[in-house]
């Protein structure tokens, strides 16, 4: 018996999706849930990569792409793109049949665009999915809602039942709807590293029809892992791997990079940039992260007792983790999420931004020791913005791995990560 379905949040987006758009696209990295959640709403599927019709389903497309879109709607087309062509199939079905809710579609690569694909603008709409956050894992409560808190709800107390153990546990096991619910850490990571192998041993060469070396797609995911939440470029990249590959230049990393992003495997935070009362230059560089923490861990060969005794590394992939999480909240809001960081080195971890322009400032902090300093940090940010320009924070938010959300004297939430939800 399969195992039973947990909602995601995305599935209530994938409901109006379909109500508002002739076609749905899904995208993410492969064994995120994509096709699991597609099927809950899927009046009838074509499944793609099935082995026994591969080959003549792929012989149809290049033939008549029309019969493989005939059954009952929304039609789940799993794995599209191994025939590109089925894109323009299914915009001109919508536009033929002017009806909403006709197919989903989904996805684990970003498929080659050629001259002939249209855009389907108007006709698919896209959605992002990410691996499951805690809330959706069942290890966050979920009492305080970012929704609660754009909206300016007070008085609002929750005590997170996670340890930092438990926290390092979920760092190695990662958001990977597979692994939620295995406890055993070996089988958890064996399940990461075999990911791991297909994305360096397949995928990689795959996605484009060129061949990438499997021991330098280990090596830069191993760099990444070790700058993961920071600024690093791709010299920085460059100077850790020279060592080991001196072939290796910025134009292999960037390509490395870019394959890997198509895959959904890299997923870096662009940097925000406000209106300031100070003339400060703003950086631009966005800061490196993994669709998932547990790619960083795996990568490192780390597992939750090498992370409880180097707090430093933990800290970064905790920041990671957060991100994640953030994320796959602001998204059901219709929000992004940022970083921020000027030429005196002053940053903001984490700001998400809804579409309506509300805004709030986020800092990750471990531990309790450093709650206040990160709490004074968020004021004295929120001080330098031009509300005359850009509207002041809805709230401020130090998020941490400790076990009380409360409202600081001076306004800013503390929130520890194990009761945040959408």
């Amino acid at each position: 018996m399969g195992k039973k379905y947990l909602p995601r949040i995305v599935d209530e987006k994938l409901k109006l999706s379909l109500a508002t758009s002739g076609a749905v696209l899904i995208v993410g990295p492969k064994w995120c849930g994509k096709t699991r959640t597609a099927e809950e709403v899927a009046a009838s599927i074509l499944y793609m990569q099935d082995p026994d019709h591969a080959e003549e389903y792929k012989l149809l497309a290049d033939t008549k792409p029309s019969k493989l879109l005939e059954g009952e709607t929304p039609r789940l087309v799993d794995e599209w793109q191994t025939a590109p062509v089925l894109w323009n199939a299914v915009r001109f079905a919508v536009d033929k049949r002017r009806s909403r809710g006709q197919f989903i579609l989904t996805g684990s690569v970003v498929p080659p665009e050629t001259k002939d694909m249209h855009t389907g603008t108007g006709r698919i709409s896209r959605m992002a999915m990410r691996t499951m956050s805690l809330f959706e894992s069942g290890e966050s409560t979920g009492e305080i809602s970012l929704k609660d808190l754009f909206e300016g709800k007070k008085d609002m107390f929750a005590e997170s039942k996670m340890t930092t153990e438990r926290i390092a546990f979920i760092l190695t096991r990662g958001g990977w709807p597979e692994a939620v619910g295995e406890e055993n850490e070996k089988y958890a990571l064996k399940m990461i590293y075999n990911y791991l192998d297909a994305v360096a041993y397949q995928e990689m060469s795959r996605i484009d029809d060129v061949e990438r070396n499997p021991d330098r797609v280990y090596a830069l995911l191993r760099a990444i892992a070790r700058n993961i939440s920071t600024q690093a470029n791709t010299q920085t990249l460059l100077r850790d791997l020279a060592s080991n590959d001196e072939g290796l230049s910025d134009k292999t990393i960037n390509d490395y990079i870019s394959a890997m992003k198509k895959l959904y495997v890299v997923e870096d935070l662009p940097a925000w940039s406000p209106h300031l009362r100070s003339k400060r230059a703003i950086r631009t560089t966005a800061k490196r992260h993994f669709t998932d923490p547990s790619i960083a861990t795996a990568a490192l060969r780390a597992d939750s007792g090498k992370l409880l005794s180097d707090f430093k590394t933990f800290g970064y992939l905790f920041e990671s983790l957060c991100i994640r999480d953030l994320r796959i909240y602001a998204d059901s809001l219709d929000g992004s999420v940022y970083h921020y960081r000027d030429q005196l080195n002053f940053e903001v971890d984490a700001i998400i931004q809804l579409k309506d322009e509300r805004w709030a400032a986020i800092e990750v902090k471990m531990g309790a020791g450093e709650i206040e300093k990160a709490a004074g940090n968020l004021i004295k940010f929120s001080e330098n913005i031009d509300t005359a320009k850009t509207p002041a924070p809805s709230f401020l938010m130090v998020l941490t791995g400790t076990e009380y959300a409360f409202q600081m004297k001076n306004g800013v939430w503390v929130v520890p990560i194990g009761c945040l939800r959408d």
